[in-house]
């Protein structure tokens, strides 16, 4: 039997993607992004994504055809994001792929957002070892997964009591007057400036917060702390380094990260760890994780940059995932899910 040709649309937030994929081999990943709608906002604004998402998809899964070179009638199963993310967006994906899997009469899958970004993995480096401990970080969550079965035994070890890391990235960006959306602009200002400059907080390592949050994160105080410290030499008359504070606050994220991330590897007798989501594109947390692994002696796998983002080849890949897994179909009356769980991959 031929590994099934799925296609994957995902629309939780700021952009339309259709992802093609046949088995693990992946065929098309087209993107509409609306992120410069929402940049003059310095945020997502719930329903100008809503309405990107409506005028998008069509053309986005036209180029995807066109970009895999299949016809619509081959396709085996149509497999969309369900949750979590906006609701307003959800509801447009949902309702694009219930449609199609409608006429075309094949089955539909709905899937964890979450999931798909551990998923993304398995296009560049093939099945998953068990147990993979994944780092997942992205603009609205951060979390630490054990993974035994990518379709359908996940466990949540550790995750965010505040602030996500992409969520402090974008507002410390507009602390220093940078562009939105914040992860790429810091990146990008922090190759100029001295990650030792400033000393930030690194939250929950101190005794007492590891007793209760030994695998939790929280970039909240470290937000505060970047507010702080540009107030203060506002207020003296002292000039600001852009590049001095994005390196240190990246340096703060990004060893706070990796840091629970391998003592998660050691507590739980893990030797491999997967990263995802958005900030995965990060170049100091890549290389940074990379280097502590090897310390470790934990095997890191890391999804190509492009596949980090949102995109509908990782939801393509988890659905051809669950396909031969024999796990069943969703029903064409699931209802969006914003709260989803990490620990329910199909809706």
């Amino acid at each position: 039997m031929s590994a099934p040709l799925v296609l994957g649309i995902e629309s939780s937030c700021d952009e339309t993607s259709v992802g093609i994929v046949r088995g693990t081999e992946l065929l098309a990943n087209e993107v509409a992004s609306s992120v410069e709608l929402h940049a003059r906002f310095g945020g997502v604004v719930p329903e100008v994504a809503s309405r990107a998402h409506l005028e998008a998809m069509v053309p986005t899964l036209e180029r995807a055809l066109a970009t895999a070179d299949v016809d619509l009638g081959e396709v085996d199963a149509i497999a969309v994001t369900a949750g979590p993310g906006l609701m307003g967006s959800l509801v447009v994906g949902l309702s694009a792929a219930k449609t199609l899997a409608s006429v075309l009469k094949v089955p539909f899958f709905g899937l964890n957002h979450l999931v798909g970004h551990v998923a993304v993995d398995i296009l560049d480096h093939g099945p998953l070892p068990s147990p993979v401990l994944a780092l997942l970080v992205s603009g609205g969550h951060t979390q630490l997964l054990a993974v035994r079965d990518i379709t359908g035994d996940i466990t949540e070890v550790g995750t965010t009591i505040d602030d996500a890391a992409g969520e402090a990235y974008d507002k410390v960006a507009r602390l220093l007057g940078l562009e939105y959306p914040g992860g790429p602009v810091i990146d990008k200002a922090a190759q100029g400036g001295d990650p030792k400059a400033i000393r930030f907080p690194r939250g929950l390592t101190a005794r007492h917060d590891l007793e209760k949050h030994r695998f939790d994160y929280s970039f909240s105080g470290l937000k505060t702390a970047v507010a702080r410290y540009v107030e203060r030499a506002e207020r003296d008359g002292q000039e600001i380094s852009v590049p001095d504070v994005a390196a240190s606050f990246q340096e703060a994220v990004a060893d706070v990260l990796t840091a629970k991330a391998i003592d998660a590897c050691r507590e739980l007798g893990i030797e491999h760890m997967v990263l995802g989501g958005g900030v995965a594109a990060n170049s100091r947390l890549r290389t940074l994780l990379a280097e502590r692994c090897e310390q470790a002696g934990v095997e890191l796998r890391r999804p190509r940059p492009g596949l980090c983002t949102d995109n509908g080849a990782m939801i393509a890949v988890l659905g051809a995932q669950v396909i031969e897994a024999g796990r069943a179909p969703s029903s064409l009356r699931i209802p969006a899910d914003s709260g989803m769980p990490v620990t329910q991959v199909i809706a």
